[in-house]
């Protein structure tokens, strides 16, 4: 057999290097992907452990909100409990003190008799004595009745003196009596005769309430903002509300209670009747009115169906449903609800729980979200890796298969490549070690 021409011979060393570069090339690259996927899983397992860690923090969360709720309806409770305790006082009070009166009158009578009892047993005895004993007791009785006498105009100096003292002590009660008559006209004449110092007071009251509930002006009620209806009409709502999902509730504190300051100064029966019945259709139609400003519809006002209709005196409101006790209802019917300072702060401040469990809702659900995207994340990292350990599986058996073809059989191509080298064929450096041993061993 002839031997190769030397430009064959190079030809085919030349192929024989490239494919051994390539190879080692394709090795090197493998072993790269291999240490990069040994770090991606460690950062899968540092991944899980967060996930799981978020999961935990997410159910002790979930606990503090039932836990929170259990305490609500816990605080609702005894809240119930303690008013309705408070109205069987109320009415132990009276109970009592209408004993207290009673007994008194009983008491007085008591005294009374007895009092009467004792002057007519002491004029008996005095006249049985002086029948009995008067020539006896005739010198002795003189000077007693001189030592009387004496004791008498002690007794007279010193009632006198003390009735000075107690007529200076009238007149200065009375002149007392007078300064507070005047002030409570003054107040009275004030609330009568301006009907925005009225409002103003009123809207006094409504404030105090609004800080005593725990709410934020500002934050979670506005008062006195300036909006526009449908038809560009200014309204001022006294206050507004705000609730949890962009809604509001408008309160209103502008009712008159001139005919009620009225009915509280009258004696006579009849003018009693009188202002009762304007002081029913004041309130009356000031739901009316309340209800033709159609709150709801104002802009930038998320209202609910309803308003609120303060009135800072309970007794006021207890009357005008005492009178007609259609009111409430004809004022719930126009979408109005009457309420008093103890009802209204009983609103607020379940408001203000409202929102407070409406905040600690959000950071839960802040963390439920967070951690549906970290789990989000994880899901779409696991299927790339997938992806990326089926592509290694592919190319650990391409790896093989070349290997296998570049270094097994009689007659391979490394032992072939390894033969230019003893025939005198110059490289730059010699194959591995590794791979000239396994194709030394499949050679043999």
């Amino acid at each position: 057999m002839l031997p190769l021409p030397l430009h064959q011979v190079l030809i085919a060393a030349g192929v024989l290097l490239v494919l051994l570069v390539y190879a080692w090339i394709r090795l090197w690259l493998l072993r790269g992907q291999r240490r990069a996927l040994d770090a991606s899983l460690v950062r899968l397992e540092e991944k899980q452990g967060q996930v799981d860690l978020l999961q935990r923090q997410l159910a002790d969360k979930e606990q503090d909100v039932s836990i929170l709720q259990q305490n609500l309806e816990n605080s609702r409770r005894q809240e119930a409990t303690l008013l309705t305790r408070l109205e069987m006082e109320r009415e132990q009070n009276s109970e009592k003190m209408a004993l207290l009166e009673q007994a008194e009158t009983h008491l007085t009578r008591q005294f009374k008799v007895v009092a009467q009892e004792i002057f007519d047993e002491r004029g008996r005895r005095f006249k049985e004595i002086n029948r009995e004993e008067l020539n006896q007791l005739l010198t002795p009785f003189r000077q007693q009745l001189d030592g009387f006498k004496q004791k008498v105009e002690d007794v007279y100096v010193n009632d006198v003196r003390e009735r000075a003292s107690l007529k200076q002590e009238l007149e200065q009660l009375r002149s007392l009596n007078q300064q507070i008559n005047e002030e409570a006209r003054q107040l009275t004449q004030a609330l009568k005769g301006d009907r925005k110092l009225q409002g103003n007071w009123g809207e006094l009251v409504l404030e105090r309430l609004l800080e005593q509930s725990g709410l934020r002006r500002g934050v979670e009620y506005e008062v006195q903002g300036s909006f526009r209806d449908t038809d560009s009409r200014l309204l001022r709502p006294d206050v507004i509300v705000h609730l949890p999902q962009g809604k509001d509730v408008v309160i209103d504190s502008k009712v008159s209670l001139t005919s009620y300051e009225q009915l509280c100064r009258q004696e006579q029966e009849e003018r009693k009747q009188h202002y009762l019945k304007e002081h029913v259709r004041a309130v009356r139609n000031h739901v009316t009115s309340l209800s033709e400003k159609h709150y709801s519809a104002l802009k930038g006002v998320n209202s609910l169906d309803f308003v609120l209709m303060f009135m800072p005196i309970e007794a006021a409101f207890v009357t005008a449903l005492q009178h007609d006790d259609s009111l409430f209802n004809y004022a719930f019917e126009r979408h109005i609800v009457m309420v008093t300072p103890t009802t209204l702060l009983a609103t607020l401040r379940t408001i203000e729980n409202i929102w407070r469990f409406e905040r600690q809702n959000k950071n839960a659900q802040a963390i439920a979200e967070r951690a549906g995207a970290v789990y989000d994340k994880l899901r779409g990292f696991v299927e790339e890796m997938e992806k990326l350990g089926t592509q290694l599986d592919t190319l650990g058996h391409t790896y093989t298969m070349a290997m296998n073809k570049l270094s097994q059989g009689r007659g391979n191509l490394i032992s072939q490549a390894s033969r230019f080298v003893d025939l005198g064929v110059k490289v730059k450096k010699n194959l591995p070690d590794s791979v000239m041993e396994r194709a030394e061993l499949e050679e043999l």
